[in-house]
């Protein structure tokens, strides 16, 4: 599986970016996604994900992006899209893809549950 991570960039707080992974090499509704992202000196950190099609598709996001973050699929372009509304200063990070390729129980909010990732894009808010 092949990730190609997009749409990072500087935006100021309360602003909005949106963010996709092209994949390739596997179709993506068939398996789990999940956004989580690295500040400096910080570890990598749970965004978000979306669960396989045959799991319902569902979505968890972590307490501190949820109901300013969105993540969706479009399986005709096989892409995941991670939408960030409202955004803050510690909202900096570089932002990564992952795909899981084996189908867990469970949360899956671990980086550990992810085996192929994107390059990662750098979202930087300014105050």
């Amino acid at each position: 599986v092949q990730l190609q991570a997009s749409g990072g960039g500087s935006v100021q707080a309360g602003g909005s970016l949106r963010l996709s992974c092209a994949a390739s090499g596997r179709t993506l509704s068939r398996y789990t996604q999940a956004w989580f992202r690295q500040a400096p000196g910080k570890e990598r950190e749970f965004v978000g994900n979306i669960r396989r099609s045959g799991y319902g598709g569902t979505t968890r996001y972590a307490d501190s992006v949820k109901g300013r973050f969105t993540i969706s699929r479009d399986n005709a372009k096989n892409t995941v899209s991670l939408q960030m509304n409202s955004l803050k200063f510690e909202d900096t990070a570089v932002y990564y893809c992952g795909f899981a390729a084996r189908h867990l129980g469970g949360p899956m909010i671990r980086a550990s549950d992810y085996h192929y990732w994107g390059q990662g894009t750098q979202v930087t808010v300014s105050s």
